[in-house]
């Protein structure tokens, strides 16, 4: 594939648009039940997806119901996690997704993880307790939550690996994006007192539901065919960086000097992973990224 400036500038603009959605997140379920949230947010984007492309095939629904639950488990945890964390810690935990991956590749194949993937996981855990224990080597609830959330992403990934060559992208994407609002709603009706979302919500929503998965993902699409995966998901993975920058100019949250040198381990370790040369197929299957 060529490499092209406009593609890589497209992927930078997805990439700020993942990383903001975090504050934009992190201040809506402050007043809006959080699985609620992801419910519209994703009935919004799928239903946007789908209206380009609708996915009427049944294979197309039968993977896009286990990828689309993998989804929801995910954004479930990191929506949820949000209410008691900040966006900056979201962010670069949610990016961990990139070293966790492999790591999920290779015990399926039943392989011990390369070497550059080990350190990854080692220094990926010595940010995370840097930058998120507060009383010992304790995780706050929503710091707990946003682990659990790359585990769900890094899970999707590879078996977006094994089901993504089978199927056109944009009707698997949207059916993929309506399960997962068909999940959120249901578990929101069952463990929340949901609601329609105000006019305080619906700004968060559209930017969410259109922009961070629907524009995004074709942005994503369209660079990812004119650069090579490589340079793309590098590219990608500033969307901690930009996840940061947001909560502490948008929402005036704060690092201390031992979450910011946390911070630059989990930036690091996410590099170190990436550096390691991934095979095409494994990279190139992530064509929706799992982030915010």
């Amino acid at each position: 594939m060529r490499h092209d400036r406009s593609a890589l500038a497209a992927l930078a603009v997805a990439a700020v648009l993942y990383g903001l959605t975090f504050v934009v997140i992190k201040d809506a379920v402050a007043g809006f039940p959080p699985l609620a949230f992801v419910a519209w947010r994703f009935a919004i984007g799928g239903g946007a997806l789908a209206v380009l492309a609708f996915p009427g095939r049944s294979d197309v629904w039968r993977d896009a119901l286990i990828a689309g639950s993998i989804l929801f488990a995910g954004f479930a945890l990191q929506t949820i996690g949000l209410t008691t964390t900040g966006a900056a810690n979201s962010a670069l935990l949610t990016g961990l997704y990139v070293v966790f991956t492999p790591l999920i590749l290779a015990i399926g194949r039943r392989k011990t993880p390369p070497p550059l993937v080990t350190i990854g996981v080692v220094v990926a855990f010595t940010g995370i307790a840097l930058l998120t224990a507060t009383n010992g080597l304790r995780l706050v609830a929503g710091d707990a939550l946003t682990l659990g959330c790359a585990v769900a992403f890094a899970a999707h990934v590879a078996f977006l690996s094994r089901a993504v060559h089978r199927h056109a992208i944009v009707p698997f994407t949207a059916a993929q994006l309506l399960v997962t609002a068909a999940l959120a709603g249901l578990a929101s009706l069952l463990f929340e007192q949901p609601g329609l979302p105000g006019r305080a919500e619906l700004p968060a929503l559209l930017l969410t539901g259109l922009a961070a998965s629907a524009l995004a993902f074709l942005l994503q699409i369209w660079a990812q065919t004119r650069v090579d995966a490589t340079r793309a998901v590098i590219v990608l993975s500033l969307e901690p960086v930009f996840g940061v920058i947001g909560g502490i100019l948008l929402l005036g949250e704060r690092l201390t000097i031992r979450g910011w040198l946390g911070a630059g381990l989990v930036l690091a370790a996410i590099q170190i992973v990436l550096s390691r040369g991934e095979e095409p197929q494994t990279l190139e299957a992530e064509l929706v990224r799992p982030g915010a």
